[in-house]
C-alpha cells in the first residue's frame, strides 16, 4: 500500500504531460460523445462539452489541468494496483491450481525434492559428448 502512495507523489505535472493528458482525454471523450450521437443517445452532450473543454484546455492552458490530471492519475494507480491483484489471483486458481490437482491425481513430483536416504549422491550424470562452437550460441 505504501508503494501506492509513493507511487501517487511522483505522478509527472510537466507542462507536456498535462496537455498530453487535456488532448488524449478530451479526443477519447469526442469519440464517445460522437459514438452515443450516432446511437441516438442524449448523453452524448455532456461527453461532448468536456470533451472539447478538456482539448482546448489541454491546448491553451494545461496547467489548469493539474488537480483533474491528479485525480484521474491516483485512480489509475490505485486501479491498476487492484487489478494487478485480480488478475494474479485468477491465474492461479483458474490455471496453477488445476495443474497442482492434476499433478497429484497422477502422482507426479516435478521438483523430485523427496529424500531418498538410500543414495549417496542426487548427481546426475550426463552423456558425455563433444560440444560444438554452436552450441554455445543463444544459450538463452
Amino acid at each position: 500500500m505504501n508503494d501506492i502512495i509513493i507511487e501517487i507523489k511522483n505522478i509527472k505535472e510537466t507542462k507536456k504531460d498535462l496537455m498530453k493528458f487535456g488532448v488524449s482525454v478530451g479526443i477519447v471523450l469526442l469519440v464517445i460523445s460522437a459514438l452515443l450521437f450516432w446511437n441516438e443517445k442524449n448523453s452524448y452532450l455532456y461527453f461532448g462539452i468536456i470533451g472539447i473543454l478538456l482539448t482546448i484546455l489541454g491546448i491553451f492552458y494545461p496547467a489548469s489541468l493539474r488537480p483533474i490530471n491528479k485525480v484521474w492519475m491516483s485512480f489509475a494507480i490505485v486501479l491498476g494496483w487492484v487489478m494487478t491483484r485480480v488478475i494474479l489471483i485468477i491465474l492461479f486458481y483458474i490455471v496453477l491450481t488445476p495443474i497442482g490437482i492434476i499433478a497429484k491425481i497422477f502422482r507426479k513430483n516435478f521438483l523430485e525434492l523427496k529424500i531418498d536416504k538410500s543414495i549417496n549422491s542426487y548427481w546426475e550424470v550426463r552423456e558425455k559428448r563433444n560440444f560444438e562452437p554452436s552450441d554455445f550460441d543463444n544459450q538463452f
